[in-house]
């Protein structure tokens, strides 16, 4: 028996994030999904508005055997076949199912950096992000319940309800905060291990209420590239290709990443520093808002939405929040500023605007609601 579920979510991701009209194309692109309902139910629901649905289904061991020993030849061949599939696009659905968290963590760094470079710069960075509506999430597994140190009963509940959230009222919540940041010129962050200093001026803000992301709950923009100065010290722990690495500590100088260790992983994070010129810099920052996830999972997904936390990314910035900057990289890293984890300070202009977790001016009080 189908989850009746499934069929909400599908609701979510059609009318809501990709706003699908009849006529458009859309891509559902999915990876490792140990059933294929949700993508029935998108089919589905895209047809019933009168899209048209191509389904991409694809397997992470089998993209392993292909990164691993692909050669630049036959990965700008994939690149190329995927970037004219993307080209036709009007709307894109990415799912992420997960049998192995960490199918790609034996694939040497340099083969890793050239499928960004053949694949996913020219796919998803040059095509997908700015020329469609897209997007992404992920699918409830055993290895996500694990990750999150939960039952898979308990983490399928916990997945619907984050992902079903009223995203409307969402987006509403965050308009005070937009406003604010675009009134922002200088930000200041304090921490255990952090003092950071940047200023947002005349960068765009983009509050993210079910349009991109499932689940959603941010509000982003990008420092000025080299106004960064000081040092972050990220909480949360974070796999990027295949690799898990905590405590990550950066160092900044004119806005570029000059020191960076963490715990045990410190050679392989400087290698994907320096994928390019880009990479030391920051492309995005941003403050998340969802207050129903609390805790990291090793899932950005979820892990940058977490209410009282703030992401800081090195590599490429956003078009719709542009700084400049340009980058194979986009590494979304989470400092979470709530009392469990050690707390911290965000001041806007020198007025503190968010203290251990909580936003503390008036017309933000709608986004503490279920704050802990």
């Amino acid at each position: 028996m189908k989850d009746p579920r499934f069929e909400t979510l599908a609701g979510v991701l059609i009318d809501h994030s990709c706003r699908l009209k009849a006529g458009e194309k859309i891509l559902i692109e999915a990876f490792d999904l140990p059933e294929p309902d949700l993508v029935c139910a998108l089919v589905e629901r895209a047809r019933s508005v009168g899209g048209l649905p191509v389904v991409s289904w694809k397997s992470n061991e089998i993209l392993r055997s292909l990164y691993s020993s692909g050669d630049k030849a036959s990965l700008q061949l994939m690149g190329e076949l995927e970037t004219h599939t993307m080209a036709q696009m009007d709307a894109y659905i990415g799912i992420r199912g997960a049998a192995n968290s960490d199918q790609f963590a034996d694939v040497p760094g340099d083969q890793m950096d050239l499928m960004t470079e053949c694949i996913w710069q020219p796919v998803h960075i040059d095509t997908r992000v700015p020329k469609t509506k897209w997007v992404v999430l992920r699918y409830p597994t055993h290895s996500m319940a694990q990750s999150a140190r939960m039952s898979t009963s308990a983490f399928e509940d916990f997945f619907f309800d984050v992902c079903t959230a009223d995203y409307a009222a969402m987006g509403v919540a965050q308009e005070p905060l937009k406003e604010l940041m675009l009134a922002t010129d200088q930000v200041h962050i304090q921490g255990p291990g952090t003092d950071l200093r940047f200023s947002i001026k005349d960068i765009p803000v983009i509050p993210c209420s079910g349009s991109r992301n499932i689940p959603d709950g941010e509000v982003f923009t990008a420092p000025v590239k080299e106004s960064i100065h000081g040092v972050i010290q990220y909480n949360a722990g974070s796999r990027y290709q295949g690799t898990i690495f905590d405590d990550i500590r950066f160092e900044f100088k004119e806005g570029k990443i000059i020191d960076a260790t963490c715990s045990g992983q410190t050679q392989r994070l400087n290698e994907i520093l320096d994928t390019d010129e880009g990479a030391r810099y920051i492309g995005e920052w941003a403050l998340g808002c969802n207050n129903r996830v609390t805790q990291p999972m090793l899932d950005t997904l979820f892990d940058e939405k977490i209410g009282g936390s703030m992401h800081l990314t090195p590599g490429n910035a956003y078009d719709s929040a542009d700084n400049g900057n340009r980058s194979r990289v986009h590494w979304d890293l989470v400092l979470i500023q709530t009392p469990e984890y050690g707390g911290g300070e965000i001041r806007f202009d020198g007025e503190l605007i968010r203290q251990d977790g909580r936003f503390l001016p008036e017309n933000l009080q709608p986004l503490n609601i279920g704050l802990g």
